[in-house]
């Protein structure tokens, strides 16, 4: 455990190594949400208006939360590993009392304790600048539920990633390609980092539910701004399916890339 504790402690400081970095994906994240804020802004110029269900406090605050939710389940040191295996660093890793995955998620959470620590400031700032018209959940289940749904979503992320860092094992040049397609376009675009995903058309949104991707941003937000308990019930039981099924996967593949990988650039 000691061991993990180091690391954790070390990737800390390693994230203020790449200052220039770690402050480009913050500009990144207030940038986005700003466009969202704006945007849902302008749309509900009356108060009372209700559009896809949503109120204007309740969508301001999905834009709120998606700065936190965002920066905290996506936030990761472990993309690294792509790197890593196409240029063959991964066998001074192989060589060392770790555990791999343990490894790259302790890296992980190092990233998200920091970007937990400055998103809930740039929240600050930002609502104090807004001023915007949020819900205050005060149902302690759904803080509970929403909890729990994040930590889900973190693990479920981790996986996806993972799977997409498994790529170079049998095509190195493609590592950063492969990231980019799968978690930059499609994750966050189908995540609900853009927009609620219930704002596509109800067949759309049915086959969605049965993807792992709106269980890393939409669904606990959801679940935050008051969804009800069958809504909850079945996003944590197919949630928990992908958990399981994903580990399995990334697990298996990394085994099958282990056999083929030749170190090749050490």
């Amino acid at each position: 455990m000691q061991k993990y504790i180091s690391i954790f402690r070390i990737s800390l400081q390693q994230e203020f190594i790449y200052r220039l970095n770690f402050i480009m994906w913050r500009v990144r994240n207030i940038i986005q949400i700003l466009i969202f804020f704006f945007l849902w802004d302008s749309v509900f110029r009356d108060h009372h208006q209700i559009i896809f269900g949503y109120s204007k406090e309740k969508i301001l605050t999905y834009a709120f939360l998606l700065l936190f939710v965002r920066a905290f389940v996506m936030s990761s040191r472990s993309n690294d590993a792509a790197g890593q295996i196409a240029n063959g660093d991964l066998s001074n890793l192989l060589l060392k009392p770790l555990n791999f995955f343990k490894y790259w998620l302790t890296r992980d959470l190092a990233s998200k304790f920091l970007n937990l620590i400055f998103s809930s400031f740039e929240i600050a700032i930002l609502f104090f600048l807004l001023r915007p018209d949020i819900f205050i959940q005060f149902n302690l289940l759904n803080w509970l539920y929403f909890v729990l749904a994040t930590l889900i979503a973190i693990f479920i992320f981790f996986n996806i990633l993972m799977l997409t860092n498994f790529v170079p094992f049998w095509a190195p040049e493609t590592a950063w390609g492969a990231q980019f397609l799968i978690i930059v376009i499609i994750t966050e675009f189908l995540s609900g980092a853009f927009f609620p995903l219930d704002v596509f058309p109800e067949v759309v949104f049915d086959i969605l539910k049965f993807t792992p991707f709106p269980y890393l941003i939409y669904v606990p937000i959801k679940i935050y701004l008051g969804a009800d308990i069958s809504f909850i019930i079945q996003s944590f039981a197919i949630s928990v399916f992908w958990s399981i099924a994903l580990w399995k996967i990334t697990n298996l593949v990394y085994q099958k890339g282990l056999k083929v990988y030749e170190g090749v650039g050490r």
